[in-house]
């Protein structure tokens, strides 16, 4: 199933994304097998939302192998951990606004692991039962802030800023994460091409490992990490990451105000 999440009149709902690009409306839960109820219309003509924001977004950092080498990083020996608030996150189609106190903002292209399950000190062969599916982010970054924030041994500015997290369409919750093609375009030019098999920690050593600390609940969502070939935005871009087999995330930039 692919769900989506879109604005009605009467506020946010999900649905379940056909064959023929229509969408209908699940009945119940997305987290506890849902059923279809009425169209909701022609995906391309909803607005569309995060796929999930009432939990926890938690994001990794330096965790592909040849981003790590880009960087000149040492290789972590756990998962480094940050997070995003939620007026961060913003649907596929909408706005990335550049913030008026940065003047170097990046993309990066991200697969995302929406949990599905509520667990703690999840075994790593027991992750997938937790998992509902992958979704595409873009961890937006403001790369002036991030360095001086890092200087310090911190970070929420860089990352953190409204409108810094795009991610969606929508959750696949059939496909296997462990080895997809992820891409990140910039006005049509391709920036970022890897694979998620270049993962260092893959999805079930995430899961696992991080719920040793944290108690995960349905809708809370693991950024991955970012490939190689990060890079520079400005307002006027128009940034497209895909995932093999997942779809295609759009958004374009703006400036603030």
């Amino acid at each position: 199933m692919k769900i989506v999440r879109y604005q009605t009149p009467s506020g946010p709902a999900h649905g379940a994304i056909q064959a023929d690009g229509s969408v209908r409306a699940l009945k119940g839960s997305p987290f506890e097998k849902p059923t279809l109820g009425d169209s909701a219309g022609p995906l391309d003509k909803l607005t569309l939302l995060p796929p999930f924001d009432n939990g926890k977004t938690i994001c990794v950092g330096l965790n592909y192998i040849k981003h790590i080498e880009e960087t000149n990083a040492k290789r972590p020996e756990f998962p480094l951990l940050f997070m995003k608030p939620r007026t961060a996150l913003i649907g596929h189609g909408a706005n990335v606004v550049y913030p008026k106190i940065s003047e170097n903002v990046h993309y990066e292209a991200e697969l995302v692991i929406v949990m599905g399950k509520r667990g703690k000190w999840i075994p790593r062969e027991r992750a997938a039962e937790h998992i509902l599916g992958y979704t595409i982010g873009n961890d937006i970054s403001a790369r002036d802030w991030q360095r001086k924030e890092m200087a310090n041994g911190f970070i929420l500015w860089g990352k953190g800023m409204d409108t810094f997290g795009p991610v969606g369409p929508h959750v696949d919750t059939e496909i296997d994460g462990s080895d997809l093609r992820i891409q990140l375009r910039v006005n049509g030019e391709t920036k970022q091409d890897s694979r998620t098999s270049d993962l260092l920690f893959d999805a079930a050593h995430l899961v696992s490992e991080l719920s040793k600390a944290f108690t995960f609940e349905p809708g809370d969502m693991i950024w991955t990490g970012t490939p190689s070939g990060v890079g520079p935005i400005k307002p006027g871009d128009e940034m497209e990451v895909e995932i093999e087999g997942i779809g295609v995330l759009r958004n374009r930039v703006v400036a603030e105000g």
